[in-house]
C-alpha cells in the first residue's frame, strides 16, 4: 500500500510540474505576441512585394499581406504552412498576399517579429501594422479568421475616415464590438 502511495504522489507531482511548465510557456508566448503587436512599428512594406509589375515595380498592395518566416530545413512550414497559405490566397484572393521570409537570412526580421519557432506568420495591414502574430503552424481557418478581422477592421476605418470619425483599433485580435 505504502508503494501504491508513492507512485501516486509521484505521478501527482509529475503531472503538476508539467502543467506549470505548459502554464509558464504559454503565458511567455503571450507576452511575446502582445509585445509585437504594441512595440513593432509599422515595416515598410516597400521593400517585400509578393508580387511585381511590369519592370519589377510593386503593385498596388493587397490589404492584407501575410509574412510567412521558415527556412529550407523546414519540413513544418513545406509540408503544413505552405499549403494552409495557399488555401487562404485561394479563398480572399487579391485582398491577401503572403511574402515569403527567410528566417536565416533576416535576422532583423526575425528579431523585429520575436519569432520564436518556425513557421511563424505574421499578418499585416496594408500601412504595415501588424494585427496577429502566430508561433508555430497556423490552420487556414485561423488564419481566415484574422484576415477576416483586419478586413473588417480595414472597412469599418474606410467607413469612418469618410465620415471624419476616430476610427476604431483591432485589440487582441477582435473588433471591439461595439464598432460592428
Amino acid at each position: 500500500m505504502n508503494a501504491t502511495v508513492n507512485r501516486l504522489a509521484i505521478i501527482a507531482v509529475v503531472a503538476l510540474s508539467t502543467w506549470l511548465m505548459i502554464a509558464v510557456a504559454r503565458r511567455l508566448v503571450a507576452h511575446r505576441r502582445e509585445q509585437v503587436l504594441a512595440t513593432a512599428p509599422p515595416l515598410a512594406l516597400e521593400h517585400f512585394s509578393a508580387a511585381t509589375g511590369p519592370h519589377h515595380e510593386p503593385r498596388d498592395p493587397a490589404p492584407i499581406r501575410i509574412l510567412a518566416f521558415s527556412s529550407d530545413d523546414c519540413a513544418q512550414c513545406h509540408r503544413l504552412q505552405d499549403p494552409a497559405l495557399a488555401r487562404v490566397v485561394a479563398a480572399r484572393g487579391d485582398r491577401v498576399s503572403v511574402i515569403r521570409v527567410d528566417a536565416p537570412s533576416t535576422p532583423d526580421l526575425t528579431s523585429r517579429y520575436r519569432v520564436l519557432t518556425l513557421p511563424t506568420t505574421v499578418v499585416l495591414d496594408v500601412t504595415g501594422h501588424a494585427h496577429a502574430v502566430n508561433y508555430g503552424f497556423a490552420s487556414t481557418q485561423h488564419l481566415l479568421d484574422q484576415v477576416d478581422d483586419v478586413l473588417a477592421l480595414v472597412s469599418l476605418n474606410e467607413t469612418q475616415d469618410a465620415r471624419f470619425e476616430t476610427p476604431h483599433r483591432l485589440e487582441s485580435g477582435r473588433i471591439p464590438s461595439s464598432a460592428r
